[in-house]
């Protein structure tokens, strides 16, 4: 197991080229719309917002024009983007905010492939520009969002909308840069993800291997995962398209680790959704949510005891104080969500000073990657998440 699992970790990350008719083969018949396409496609404008943090990184920022309530900030989970929240049309929470005139706007967090830029950094040259993990995202990436929103509509607050990662960066947020608490009228949080104590039994290999996997990565050199160049990528995009690959990439690998539920996420989505997914990051930020998972604390990165020492006065990093996130959040769990279990949402839902609402979905199949892209949210998730919108905003 400990070799099969460093062998995939290498061909996610080594940027190899493949031949020609390889190429050929997997990119020909290829049509991937971005983020404004799709959004045409629905019926809707949509303007695009560069937006520079205060370290440099260059932010894609999306917005569907809308006049109902406050403006609602989208962020997407880990190897993910702006496309998850629009990739199934009028099945899609974006869609069907667009649809109900919500002001959307829609994060992508640096390193995927709309913010792998930077003021200074090339990302395919300078190895520093994948010095990052989640905490950046929280500390930098969100406030630098958030302010352009709130500046471009005259909004003294906003409603959010977070799924997995997408959540754990405003713990980040609230708990590090607590004015920011202020600035977020209600945070909706889908699989919340923040303690990892009970993840589902496929991780524990990985997450045992996660120290040799950061000493081997940082030994060879390699920053990034999911280069659109490397040979995995182009070999996992190629294969996951053709009639096995649902055995394999779906069965085999996402229903394994995220969650099984044939039901909402049947056969013929998985094309359309392995044109978008997954996206990029760092290796950082894998080995920050490893640590978190080894280690039982939602805390900062931890260097090494000489290091934290220097950062952090303390030979281990200290924890996020979620007593400090005073935003109002909304918890919304999944019994079969393989990554954020039920029973961690508890004790972040006892942490959380400010939790309005918690509840899980009303169906016993629903999984991690059901949140975004599940056939049947207009009954099981969007009720609930429209609900809330109403009840608390401004």
């Amino acid at each position: 197991m400990k070799t099969l699992i460093f062998i995939v970790f290498f061909l996610f990350v080594t940027p190899v080229n493949l031949t020609d008719a390889l190429r050929n083969q997997v990119e020909s018949n290829e049509v991937i719309m971005n983020f404004p396409e799709l959004a045409k496609l629905q019926g809707h404008p949509c303007e695009e917002h560069d937006v520079i943090t205060q370290d440099g990184y260059v932010l894609k920022l999306f917005h569907i024009p809308g006049k109902r309530g406050l403006p609602i900030l989208l962020m997407h989970g880990i190897l993910d983007s702006s496309d998850t929240w629009i990739i199934k049309g009028k099945k899609s929470l974006a869609v069907a905010l667009a649809n109900t005139g919500h002001d959307i706007w829609l994060g992508n967090c640096r390193g995927n492939h709309y913010s792998r830029r930077h003021v200074s950094l090339n990302p395919d040259l300078d190895d520093i520009f994948w010095d990052f993990s989640f905490r950046e995202h929280g500390y930098h990436d969100l406030p630098a969002l958030i302010d352009t929103i709130l500046n471009n509509t005259g909004a003294t607050k906003l409603n959010a909308i977070g799924h997995s990662q997408g959540n754990s960066i405003f713990y980040v947020l609230g708990a590090t840069r607590p004015e920011y608490n202020e600035r977020v009228n209600l945070l909706i949080a889908l699989a919340p993800v923040s303690f990892l104590h009970h993840m589902g039994h496929p991780w524990g290999p990985v997450v045992k291997l996660i120290p040799e996997m950061g000493s081997y990565f940082k030994s060879h050199g390699i920053v990034e995962i999911l280069n659109q160049r490397s040979l995995f990528y182009k070999l996992l995009k190629f294969l996951c398209h053709q009639p096995i690959g649902y055995a394999i990439c779906v069965q085999g690998v996402i229903f394994t680790f995220f969650g099984k539920d044939i039901e909402e996420l049947p056969p013929a989505v998985w094309p359309i959704i392995f044109r978008h997914v997954p996206d990029s990051t760092s290796i950082k930020n894998l080995i920050h949510y490893g640590q978190v998972t080894r280690t039982k604390r939602f805390s900062h990165f931890d260097y090494g005891v000489k290091k934290n020492l220097v950062l952090y006065n303390s030979s281990s990093p200290p924890e996020y104080d979620h007593s400090r996130v005073g935003m109002r959040v909304v918890l919304l769990a999944a019994e079969n969500d393989m990554v954020c279990r039920p029973n961690d949402v508890a004790i972040l839902r006892r942490k959380l000073p400010n939790v309005v609402r918690y509840a899980v979905i009303n169906r016993t199949e629903y999984s991690h990657l059901d949140f975004v892209w599940a056939e049947n949210n207009h009954i099981y998730l969007f009720p609930l998440v429209f609900d809330m919108l109403k009840n608390y905003d401004l």
